[in-house]
């Protein structure tokens, strides 16, 4: 399936700030997941004046079906990456900072001290910003998350990715139910953090599944979903099963929202930290004696 239909046209941002934001990544030697994952949003956001620092190195030790970060074997993790990850955040002066990685399972704990690392620095350089992981499931440990935890995330995000019945074809590597289990322990251990997850759409899933998937992350104790379209990085990747139509975005979102979650983003470029900062920037105009 390689025509878009015309709900995704896209038009491509440009600019001075954009360039600037490259510029700043690129003086720090950063990594990006909107450049590795070919994240579709990554022109609006560099031309906002941010990014979602990728770190850990740009290899990752797993290959799920339907990622473009490249599997391989990654370097030593550089013990002076959270330091200029947080100098280029301040630089930046960013509110709101997102930090992913990719999957280490050659570390013994799957690069959990590095996350808590970068958290500290971003709190001794932005000590007014708010601050999201995006953590790969650790393959379970729970020591690693409860590393995590500690450092006080503001947002703990962990993408369950697809419904159960595609786990195989899409996330071999993975299991559902730990993914589950790793959000339902952030929330047990630090209620005060909000947890989050994104899901995609588009991989031959039903509506009935998905909405079954959004059960599950409630149950879970999750707060915060993302659902997006998948869109195949290249031919050897996973196909498009079929382009998900914006009502029915919409449909996801009022479903979302009935069963509990207190901030959703539905859409076909929907990226699980796209837009990333609203759900405190939402929450202080709603309640201005309240910093989130």
């Amino acid at each position: 399936m390689s025509h878009f239909p015309i709900w995704m046209h896209k038009k491509l941002s440009t600019g001075a700030k954009m360039e600037a934001t490259r510029q700043t990544l690129a003086h720090y030697g950063l990594n990006t997941i909107c450049t590795s994952a070919l994240c579709p949003n990554q022109g609006e956001c560099l031309a906002a004046g941010t990014a979602t620092f990728l770190i850990l190195g740009d290899y990752c030790t797993r290959g799920c079906t339907f990622c473009a970060v490249t599997r391989g074997l990654p370097e030593a993790p550089d013990p002076e990456e959270p330091a200029r990850l947080a100098q280029a955040a301040a630089d930046l002066n960013l509110r709101h900072v997102v930090v992913t990685s990719v999957t280490r399972d050659d570390l013994p704990d799957g690069g959990a001290g590095h996350f808590a690392a970068t958290i500290k620095e971003l709190r001794l350089h932005l000590p007014a910003a708010t601050i999201e992981v995006l953590t790969p499931d650790f393959g379970g440990q729970e020591w690693s998350i409860d590393i995590v935890i500690a450092a006080g995330p503001d947002v703990y995000n962990h993408n369950l990715e697809t419904v159960n019945r595609l786990y195989p074809a899409v996330r071999p590597d993975a299991q559902y139910e730990r993914s589950l289990n790793l959000l339902q322990r952030v929330k047990d251990q630090t209620p005060r953090i909000y947890t989050k997850s994104g899901l995609m759409v588009g991989l031959g899933e039903e509506f009935e599944e998905v909405v079954a998937a959004m059960s599950d992350l409630r149950r879970a104790g999750c707060d915060t979903l993302t659902i997006g379209q998948y869109l195949r990085p290249s031919p050897q990747h996973i196909p498009i099963a079929r382009f998900i139509a914006p009502e029915e975005f919409a449909s996801y979102k009022e479903k979302a929202l009935q069963l509990g979650f207190v901030y959703v983003e539905s859409g076909p470029y929907v990226r699980s930290s796209y837009h990333a900062h609203k759900l405190f920037s939402d929450r202080r105009n709603a309640n201005p004696d309240n910093n989130g």
